[in-house]
């Protein structure tokens, strides 16, 4: 008997796709609805190939409210939603239409809330989890990030120079008040953030403590050229970068407290850097177009469902 029952929206995205085979692979079952407006649904097959079960799937996009309630009138024994569909900011800002569209949701959706303000409502609980930056990839180099298009992180940047799609990777200045210059992120595994999404679930449906948040991060900060040259040793040769100018907007340090989440949550990473890139290089060595191709027939006989 499962769990629970999880609604994981854009659970073929990256994040969302390591968090239904986490799912999965600790007892839960999992309804995933995604649009595949930026991911593949060849995800849904891999999820099922390491976990040895297979979510229930939906093309629907989140704005569809008929095709949500069609799901839920299909599935009434979902007892917990994981949010992820969304889209990157660089998408909606080169799109008016996307602006257009937040501002008239944003008023409809003010115009339910007041309809719905005298309505019951039992009890909810919910998390907020504060993401750093998300990499690697799944150990089996079977699942990773697959970004349509040019991908605006740094990892899978690099991994982009170390297949030869992109001649070199552009590094946003190197006068910041670091140790080196560049700035400094926390990088975080996604299997350890994929736990960490478990793990406040688990909370949530343990002690019902109304509304949490969390940080979801290493609590160690690592420098733009840090990344590079650690990267670079996994794939065996120094990548080529240029310095330019920094971009508008970015700041110097963006690093963790994942205290609170360490000790109510009884979560912390247990991934290293390293190990980020080892699995990072694995997937797109292996799979460079992503799940657009099929992966090299070594890696899916060595596939093993496993308990997470």
């Amino acid at each position: 008997m499962a769990v629970g029952t999880v609604l994981v929206t854009g659970g073929t995205g990256y994040i969302g796709s390591f968090t239904s085979l986490t799912l999965l692979q600790n007892g839960y079952d999992v309804v995933i609805v995604d649009s595949l407006y930026n991911s593949s649904k060849v995800a849904v097959d891999r999820i099922e190939l390491l976990s040895g079960k297979r979510p229930h799937f939906y093309q629907v996009d989140i704005t569809d409210k008929a095709g949500l309630d069609a799901i839920f009138k299909k599935h009434p024994e979902i007892d917990s939603v994981i949010h992820f569909a969304a889209l990157k900011v660089d998408s909606l800002l080169r799109s008016p239409a996307f602006v257009e569209q937040i501002i008239t949701d944003h008023i409809q959706a003010e115009r339910n809330k007041l309809k719905k303000a005298s309505k019951p409502f039992e009890h909810f609980n919910g998390a907020l989890l504060r993401y750093f930056n998300p990499c690697g990839a799944h150990p089996s180099g079977l699942m990773g990030e697959d970004p349509q298009g040019v991908p605006y992180n740094l990892l899978p940047l690099l991994g982009k120079v170390a297949t030869g799609e992109r001649e070199k990777l552009l590094v946003f200045g190197d006068d910041y008040a670091s140790r080196d210059g560049t700035a400094i992120r926390d990088y975080i595994h996604v299997v350890d953030l994929a736990k960490g999404h478990l793990a406040a679930l688990n909370y949530l449906r343990e002690n019902k403590p109304g509304v949490k948040a969390w940080n979801l991060g290493s609590g160690r900060g690592s420098t733009v050229f840090e990344i590079i040259k650690a990267f670079s040793h996994v794939v065996g040769r120094d990548l080529p970068y240029e310095v330019v100018p920094r971009r508008q907007g970015d700041v110097l340090d963006l690093t963790a407290n994942p205290t609170l989440a360490n000790k109510e949550l009884s979560w912390k990473t247990e991934k290293t850097l390293e190990e980020a890139c080892e699995d990072l290089w694995r997937w797109v060595s292996n799979n460079p177009k992503g799940y657009r191709q099929d992966p090299p027939p070594e890696l899916l006989a060595n596939a093993k469902p496993t308990s997470g």
